[in-house]
């Protein structure tokens, strides 16, 4: 069963379902961003990394975002998946999938999402150090 274009989940996400969800015969491009959990913020080591969503809030507001890039770019399809709870190093808390006509119009259709989501969707994260923790905020 295919999962819905916006989604949030504590099980790992697998970017080419993402993919294929958006995969479309009249689309010249398909851009996608791939969210990974580095190893290291600021000079300091990172262990593991927390998300917590307010999720009914946060999933309005990711179709939102698909909403306002269908109204600037002739977007096939867009499908934006956010992974909560604790992620290790390495893992993929966020992707975004977009086919459009041509790969202009993806590229930005796609950096528009990834940015207003850090600034519009009720997603906080919490950086854990091995001497300490802190949440972040989503607008740095």
């Amino acid at each position: 069963m295919a999962k819905p274009l916006v989604h949030i989940t504590a099980e790992p996400i697998i970017p080419q379902e993402v993919i294929d969800l958006v995969r479309a015969d009249a689309a010249g491009a398909l851009n996608v961003f791939i969210g990974t959990v580095r190893n290291s913020t600021q000079n300091k080591a990172v262990v593991k990394l927390v998300f917590e969503a307010y999720e009914r809030m946060a999933i309005k507001e990711m179709q939102k975002i698909i909403d306002r890039a269908r109204e600037r770019w002739p977007v096939t399809a867009m499908a934006i998946h956010h992974r909560v709870g604790e992620l290790g190093i390495g893992d993929l808390p966020v992707v975004i999938a977009v086919s459009t006509p041509h790969r202009q119009q993806g590229f930005a259709a796609c950096q528009y999402a990834i940015d207003t989501l850090k600034e519009t969707v009720p997603i906080w994260k919490k950086e854990i150090f091995a001497d300490g923790e802190q949440w972040v905020s989503a607008h740095p």
